[in-house]
């Protein structure tokens, strides 16, 4: 059996079996993930390094391979078939190469099929402004982003520039133009890439992840110069992410950058995905809606009690971390014991349980 087999075999079984994550390393058996735990394919031959090198080739390419070997880790994205793409990283491991795969469905699900809020669907219709989706790597951040971007190319004829490594979600172009641009085959970089869309007539940008400075001051640039600005990054709720921001900065930009992120920020989604008790994941979520309270609060340096405004802000859109995790314990999707672990102030979600 050719290595191209193997694979397909492998992504086929990811497929079927609901998977959202496929592991192959030189040593072990294939692995994959199916709601949060991890099986190894037993049934499967335990992989040699001949083995890794074989997929990978088949992944990448022969050039993109060497990249591979001379960078000690690949960032890439692979099309199965017509029925799915993956998202993968190759890395070496005290001297092993190893491939983790992420499954991105070919369908773009609405915020209902994901369980996500009827009430994200504001921040889509806005025409300006800077939104993110945080949470820690693995929590749907992409799949949330993908649903907002669909129903903007769904509703509104609108220019859509996503700047992704790599891409994920391929996009069927609907209402919207929808330009699709990968760092390292379609630009040299996030920076470059932001520079270059203020001039391609564009309304809405995807910035699949914000890494640096340049990149973040770029993006706060855009949302305060007219277009609609989505992105990601890897903070645990609302407070915290404005904080992370913010200290990116140089100390004698941060005045500047809290001003511009006070005017131009519309609202920050922080999501975790919680095993639910019938199968499957369910997610958990904070939704700070940035008014004009929230504003004061990032200008005067008070990010700290922006918690208490997202605790208090319910008849406008907000949503508490702990309100969303004890609603899917009443309604029994998820175990009180899985709820405590996701909380990040377990004494206060005791009190609403």
């Amino acid at each position: 059996m050719s290595y191209k087999e193997d694979l397909d075999e492998l992504l086929e079984t990811v497929v079927k079996e609901g998977a959202s994550d496929l592991h192959l390393s030189e040593g072990r058996h294939p692995t994959i993930r199916i709601s949060g735990t991890l099986l190894p394919l037993v049934k499967k031959k335990v992989l040699t390094h001949e083995d890794i090198v074989g997929i990978l080739k088949v992944m990448l390419g022969d050039d993109k391979e060497k990249k591979f070997v001379e960078k000690k880790e690949y960032d890439f994205s692979y099309r199965y078939n017509d029925s799915a793409r993956f998202r993968g990283n190759a890395f070496i491991q005290q001297g092993y190469y190893s491939i983790a795969l992420r499954l991105i469905p070919k369908q773009i699900l609405t915020f209902e099929e994901l369980g996500l809020p009827k009430s994200l669907e504001i921040f889509t219709q806005k025409k300006q402004g800077f939104f993110l989706v945080v949470g820690p790597v693995g929590q749907g951040k992409s799949t949330t982003l993908a649903s907002m971007i669909e129903m903007i190319n769904q509703q509104r004829a609108e220019h859509i520039v996503t700047i992704e490594d790599p891409i994920e979600y391929v996009y069927e172009q609907k209402k919207s133009i929808i330009d699709q641009r990968e760092v390292g085959t379609d630009t040299d970089s996030f920076e470059n890439a932001l520079l270059s869309v203020l001039r391609q007539d564009v309304n809405v940008i995807l910035l699949g992840e914000m890494r640096g400075h340049e990149t973040m001051a770029a993006a706060v640039t855009a949302a305060e110069t007219g277009h609609l600005v989505f992105s990601t990054l890897h903070t645990n709720n609302a407070a915290q992410t404005i904080d992370r921001i913010i200290d990116t900065f140089p100390p004698e930009q941060q005045d500047q950058i809290r001003v511009q992120l006070a005017a131009s920020l519309t609202g920050i989604f922080s999501q975790r995905l919680i095993p639910r008790i019938s199968g499957g994941m369910v997610p958990a979520y904070e939704l700070l809606v940035a008014n004009n309270a929230v504003a004061n609060l990032i200008r005067e340096k008070r990010t700290h009690e922006i918690n208490t405004v997202i605790e208090t802000g319910l008849q406008e859109g907000m949503v508490d971390m702990n309100r969303s995790l004890a609603d899917l314990v009443r309604r029994g999707e998820i175990s009180i014991e899985n709820a405590y672990q996701h909380s990040l102030n377990p004494q206060i979600l005791e009190r609403m349980i």
